[in-house]
């Protein structure tokens, strides 16, 4: 016999008693089967039917939180911002237009004879149009046409309004600095960027779908421990009553009452464990759902049945599988790659500035004649010298286009920068950072095959566990 008051009596007693509600005299036993279907999986089933609940099916808690899960929705925004910045590198080397116009008017007193004219007036009108790009190796590329109009009021003026125009086909091809990579090391990045996005987002999917089936499989575990565990405080219940009923009979003393009223108070107390448990779980599954329960409920129920067959392959085969396919150590690849396009194109930067340039090019004139008088003597006949020429602005474009008057000019550019600090130092910073995402992308594949291992592990137990029940 176990004392009431004594902790350790209670202690040995509780196990006992347990054995004791399996083991119990065959007419309760009876009794109670008779009650719950004469099986006990049929208690059980009955029992898990009387939970509370909304129900809830793995495919729609999936497709909920997938829909409403803020990782997901943070990744999409960040593969659209990825997607944006690979536009904007891209922008880089489309092709321009340009054109501006500028008009002015000046009066300019002279000491010079050959002026023309004591305040020499001047209007001035300036157009320019023409077209620019920058190709992916850094050479760039201008075409243009620059017409000047020009009015004076010059007696030495043989065309009012006169037309110059110069048209000009413009490269500079870098050499060294902003050559090929360093052109286009900012776009390659962004699209390694971009690749690193496209498999985070994926990552993230994965990463919910995961964490909800995960959730939603101890919500269906929960709900079988907290019937379970009822089941347990209602043959305590049965218990206590038939223990009592034998007291009074005299069968039994006060001590063994006691006992089955510990145990019952413990029991019920385990049931309130387990259904704060399963409130818990439910609640963490509604977060990832991104919902509450509906119908005035306050947790989700389980309608779907883990399964019990499945395929399962050598650990050391699914770690080659993740290693190669796991889209979290693909994302950390992709930045790698992304921070040695710019190392690359920052050591182009770091040399001296060596350009090729060149023009080729047309002049053109045209204008409006106007004769001009010379008169030295103001006794003698003047000299009076004849422009019959009466062109327009095209006239000056077609000349210049056509190259009538041809000019070129080809040249050399160097810099070297003193110290060369500025750009030797961000090639080295850069180079820093892709050992640090080197050593990152190294943890990510070290953590990566010890969750594996650490899961098919449990994969197995698992399925041996649902065997053996």
């Amino acid at each position: 016999m176990f004392r009431a008051g004594s902790h350790h009596g209670v202690v040995l007693a509780t196990p006992l008693l347990v054995c004791f509600l399996i083991l119990a005299q065959p007419g309760a036993r009876g009794q109670e089967a008779r009650d719950s279907g004469a099986h006990p999986d049929s208690a059980l089933a009955e029992m898990i039917a009387q939970l509370d609940g909304a129900p809830l099916s793995l495919a729609d808690a999936v497709a909920e939180a997938l829909a409403r899960a803020t990782d997901v929705g943070s990744a999409e925004a960040r593969l659209a911002a990825a997607r944006a910045t690979v536009r904007r590198e891209k922008g880089t080397f489309d092709p321009e237009i340009f054109a501006d116009a500028l008009h002015g008017s000046h009066d300019q007193p002279t000491a010079s004879f050959f002026s023309g004219a004591d305040v020499l007036q001047t209007d001035e009108t300036q157009a320019t149009a023409g077209a620019r790009v920058t190709l992916p190796v850094g050479t760039e590329l201008s075409a243009s046409l620059n017409t000047v109009k020009l009015e004076t009021n010059s007696e030495y003026a043989t065309l009012s309004p006169q037309y110059n125009t110069l048209g000009k086909l413009e490269i500079v091809q870098p050499l060294l600095k902003g050559f090929g990579p360093s052109t286009r090391g900012e776009l390659t990045a962004a699209e390694r960027e971009l690749e690193a996005a496209e498999a985070q987002y994926q990552d993230a999917v994965f990463a919910v779908w995961a964490d909800v089936e995960a959730t939603y499989w101890e919500l269906f575990a929960n709900e079988r421990d907290f019937a379970v565990q009822q089941l347990i405080r209602d043959r305590a219940i049965a218990f206590l009553k038939d223990t009592e009923l034998r007291a009074k009979a005299g069968l039994v003393g006060p001590n063994e009452v006691a006992n089955a009223r510990v145990f019952l108070a413990e029991q019920e107390q385990v049931v309130l464990d387990r259904e704060e448990s399963l409130d818990r779980i439910s609640d963490r599954l509604a977060t990832l759902v991104g919902r509450r329960p509906g119908g005035g409920q306050w947790r989700f129920r389980s309608t779907d049945q883990p399964p019990h067959d499945f395929p399962t392959a050598p650990q050391d085969l699914l770690v080659q599988l993740a290693l190669q396919r796991n889209y979290e150590l693909r994302s950390a690849e992709h930045r790698v790659e992304a921070l040695r396009a710019r190392v690359k194109s920052a050591s182009w930067d770091a040399l001296p500035t060596l350009d090729l340039f060149g023009m080729l090019g047309g002049y053109g004139l045209a204008g409006k004649g106007r004769d001009i008088i010379f008169q030295f003597d103001p006794e003698a006949e003047p000299d009076t010298l004849r422009n019959d020429l009466d062109t327009g602005v095209g006239k000056s474009i077609s000349q210049a286009i056509n190259r009538d008057f041809p000019t070129w000019q080809v040249g050399l550019r160097f810099i070297l920068p003193l110290g060369n600090r500025a750009a030797g130092g961000e090639r080295d910073r850069l180079r820093a950072e892709v050992l640090l995402a080197q050593q990152q992308m190294i943890a990510t594949q070290r953590a990566l095959e010890e969750r594996v291992r650490a899961q098919h592990r449990e994969l197995t137990r698992g399925r041996r566990r649902l065997e053996d029940g």
